[in-house]
């Protein structure tokens, strides 16, 4: 970090400061923050606090040196029976599948848990079928069990962004019409 900035990783829901290694909000607060949205107060309390911390909505891990990686956004978070599930790490587990070209996790309602877990993936040219009870069994004892996708959907490509990024609010959207489809 520069001089006369701050940085700190807090807990989204209390704002303190969380344990070095623990998952939090990324907070910086120095001259490089904004003062504010033009012409929009409430937009910038929404993202200021009144002691002039930025909170940018990154997931982010400090270790024991300081070191900050952010590991995801707050607002892609699936809250399965009252646990907190990053979609990024299960995504990076599913990469190594020989035969997923991409893959994304979303949240899908679910009346029991709240949420349930939909992998969306994207197979590469000529790979047999992947079914949903093939990808749980890959990820069985690889990966925290409550993380294990309960949905799978086989897509081409992924709804995206004009600069290349993909539109989760979008995916998470075709994903519940997919599982209404289902049933």
């Amino acid at each position: 970090m520069g001089p006369h900035l701050e940085i700190k990783v807090v807990d989204p829901a209390t704002g303190r400061v969380v344990p070095r290694g623990t998952a939090g909000e990324f907070c910086t607060r120095g001259y490089s923050v904004m003062p504010g949205y033009w012409k929009a107060p409430e937009r910038t309390a929404e993202v200021i606090d009144p002691e002039g911390w930025m909170h940018t909505g990154d997931l982010a891990l400090m270790d024991e040196c300081g070191y900050v990686q952010i590991t995801g956004r707050i607002k892609d978070i699936v809250v399965r029976g009252g646990e907190n599930i990053s979609p990024r790490e299960i995504e990076e587990f599913l990469h190594s599948h020989s035969d997923i070209v991409d893959a994304h996790v979303v949240g899908v309602p679910d009346e029991r848990m709240g949420e349930e877990l939909m992998a969306v993936v994207n197979l590469r040219a000529g790979a047999p079928e992947l079914t949903t009870g093939l990808l749980r069994e890959y990820c069985a004892g690889q990966i925290a069990k409550f993380k294990i996708p309960r949905y799978l959907r086989l897509v081409d490509e992924f709804p995206m962004t004009v600069t290349g990024k993909v539109r989760k609010v979008e995916m998470r959207q075709q994903a519940i019409e997919y599982l209404r489809g289902q049933h």
